[in-house]
């Protein structure tokens, strides 16, 4: 048999993207500054000049996307008394697969007095797209933390659909050494027809949960109904137990689902959002 007639995986063979951002960040002097940045392959994080006292920290990703079988990890470190807002310049796409699942592991670390507020832009998944996402929290009892992920189905501006595929989302949050949060969404083959189930999507194509964790966290819960906009097309509600406030939005597109999450962000954490959102 020739070289040239010898069988070969074509999925095997093919070039994987794998990418690695560490990031520390300490209190000095009243101001929040890096203390350590680790990048490789095509992970990167940037730290466009702010006129606060935290620190704002942007993750781009120089592959273009995820696809299958690529490997991406960060970790984000606020050290005592630091504030630091972690953030995306635009939403992360994860394209078709023919096998391999892509992986996305996030660990997040707040120490004394720390707040980290983690507010990537969405994910967004093509049919097809198989992707396995965790994301870990170590705090401690007085650190503040707000996190937000949204997750679409689809363009539907292009009617693109995701038919098919796969998608687990894993979130596990300790503070003070104990767990208070644990949450698995896996969504596993007729993905369409899945969120057609009133149990699981009732037609959405746009998800999103923000979870925030503080000493007052739970004191805020009829703050945060309150900051709740009706939106078309979107539902969300608001609930609070363990130390951590939760709030769950359902839409049925990207634009219904920031039109009620956009407003409730600024008005909850009394701050505009990351200008990077904006641009």
């Amino acid at each position: 048999m020739s070289v040239s007639a010898l069988p070969f995986d074509a999925a095997a063979l093919r070039q994987r993207a794998v990418g690695r951002v560490a990031f520390s960040a300490m209190s000095l002097d009243r101001r929040t500054r890096p203390v350590r940045i680790e990048e490789s392959g095509s992970m990167r994080i940037r730290l466009p000049r702010g006129e606060g006292a935290g620190l704002d920290a942007v993750l781009v990703n120089t592959a273009g996307g995820i696809a299958c079988g690529d490997r991406f990890s960060i970790e984000i470190e606020a050290q005592t008394g630091a504030s630091v807002t972690v953030a995306t310049p635009a939403a992360e796409k994860v394209y078709r697969s023919d096998g391999p699942v892509a992986e996305l592991f996030v660990d997040l670390r707040l120490h004394a007095g720390a707040q980290l507020d983690w507010l990537p832009q969405e994910t967004l998944l093509f049919d097809r797209a198989r992707l396995a996402r965790r994301l870990d929290v170590t705090m401690p009892e007085d650190a503040r933390l707000t996190l937000f992920e949204a997750v679409v189905f689809g363009r539907a501006a292009r009617a693109e659909w995701v038919m098919e595929g796969f998608f687990e989302d894993r979130w596990r949050i300790r503070r003070g050494g104990r767990l208070i949060y644990a949450d698995t969404l896996r969504l596993e083959g007729p993905v369409a027809d899945l969120l057609e189930r009133p149990s699981v999507g009732k037609g959405a194509r746009a998800l999103a949960t923000l979870i925030h964790v503080a000493p007052d966290a739970e004191a805020r819960l009829e703050q945060a109904r309150e900051q709740l906009v009706p939106v078309p097309g979107c539902d969300a509600a608001a609930g609070a137990w363990n130390g951590l406030l939760a709030v769950r939005f359902c839409a049925v597109s990207i634009e219904a689902l920031r039109a009620a999450a956009c407003p409730f962000l600024v008005s909850f954490r009394g701050e505009p959002l990351p200008r990077v959102w904006l641009s």
